[in-house]
């Protein structure tokens, strides 16, 4: 989607809220703050209250030097604290399950475990979004959340595929397993996907850039699979690699319909 001039390109801007004022009412204003940089040392009666704010939420919180909010800021106004909010709301998890109901169709998830490259959640939200699938959930810490870099990248699905943001992502799939889910993890120790039944209530797991999923999220998993290759790398793209897994479960799901 590009902008034409009637300020659609704004939706795709990162939104860092500079100004203590400011940041004080995107606060009070109910605005999803993703992190709060605040100033070392600054303690008086605003910072005090915005940080209040903060802590009422899942804000992540940082304390930087000032040379720091001068190299984030756009005109040098931020009064000691600058607020990175989401590009677009978040969604709750029983609003992913939700839209299945009203589909009539079994949960249909996509849990990302750790992916920091905002590009690669662009893209698989993309591909979510073509999957069917009925959101994408994401953990609040060492991940990246909905930038503009994601939304640029998703060409329009962010509008369409709802994305939660949940504090622990193991605790979130143990309570979706008590509403009848199951979870498959992406791993290239598992069984063959194409052996694999990924039809009925699923969440397709797939794991950081770098370390694959951690350690106590493929635990909670049921199954794991793998991606047959052939090639002399043993490795896809996280976006790929959610991209084949998730068609080979569409395929299926599809089929049985």
């Amino acid at each position: 989607m590009r902008g034409n001039g009637s300020g659609m390109e704004e939706r795709y801007e990162e939104f860092l809220i500079e100004g203590r004022n400011a940041v004080l009412e995107a606060f009070r204003a109910g605005k999803t703050i993703d992190k709060l940089y605040v100033q070392d040392g600054c303690k008086d009666g605003p910072i005090q209250s915005i940080v209040h704010e903060a802590k009422k939420g899942d804000t992540i919180l940082r304390f930087v030097p000032r040379e720091r909010l001068d190299q984030m800021s756009a005109e040098g106004r931020h009064q000691g604290v600058i607020a990175q909010a989401a590009a677009y709301e978040y969604a709750q998890v029983e609003d992913l399950l939700a839209a299945a109901r009203e589909k009539g169709e079994d949960p249909f998830l996509i849990l990302l475990d750790g992916i920091e490259d905002p590009h690669n959640l662009g893209a698989i939200l993309r591909t979510a979004n073509q999957l069917g699938a009925h959101g994408v959930i994401i953990p609040k810490r060492r991940a990246v959340g909905l930038t503009g870099t994601v939304a640029k990248t998703s060409a329009g699905a962010i509008n369409y595929t709802p994305v939660a943001k949940v504090t622990n992502l193991v605790q979130t799939m143990q309570e979706l397993k008590k509403q009848g889910l199951w979870f498959v993890c992406a791993d290239m120790d598992g069984e063959v996907m194409y052996r694999a039944n990924l039809t009925g209530p699923l969440g397709i797991v797939i794991g950081n850039e770098g370390n694959g999923v951690s350690r106590l999220v493929k635990e909670t998993c049921d199954f794991n699979v793998s991606i047959p290759m052939k090639g002399q790398i043993d490795s896809l793209n996280a976006s790929v690699a959610m991209g084949v897994l998730g068609y080979e479960a569409f395929r299926q799901r599809y089929e049985k319909q």
